[in-house]
């Protein structure tokens, strides 16, 4: 696929956006779990998307999820076993 233009970027932000909110609707914290409720905005998802977007924007979303946690409820160091 070569690079989108400004409608199909518009179209996959879009689909992304309503897959991210679904998964939030249902709690959804890990992306791995993929939920029947959201099974039709993730292939829209897909489709509107090159497969290198749909990546990044997982992991993107895995780490937002991480970083909220971790700003929430903190962090504990790795303890030196020495």
């Amino acid at each position: 696929m070569s690079f989108p233009n400004k409608e199909q970027r518009k179209a996959c932000w879009d689909s992304r956006d309503r897959y991210w909110e679904c998964l939030d609707n249902q709690n959804i914290k890990d992306n791995s779990e993929r939920p029947k409720a959201c099974i039709e905005f993730r292939r829209a998802f897909e489709k509107s998307c090159p497969t290198q977007w749909v990546l990044h924007f997982d992991r993107k979303r895995d780490f937002n999820v991480y970083k909220e946690k971790i700003q929430k409820e903190g962090y504990e160091p790795i303890k030196d076993t020495q």
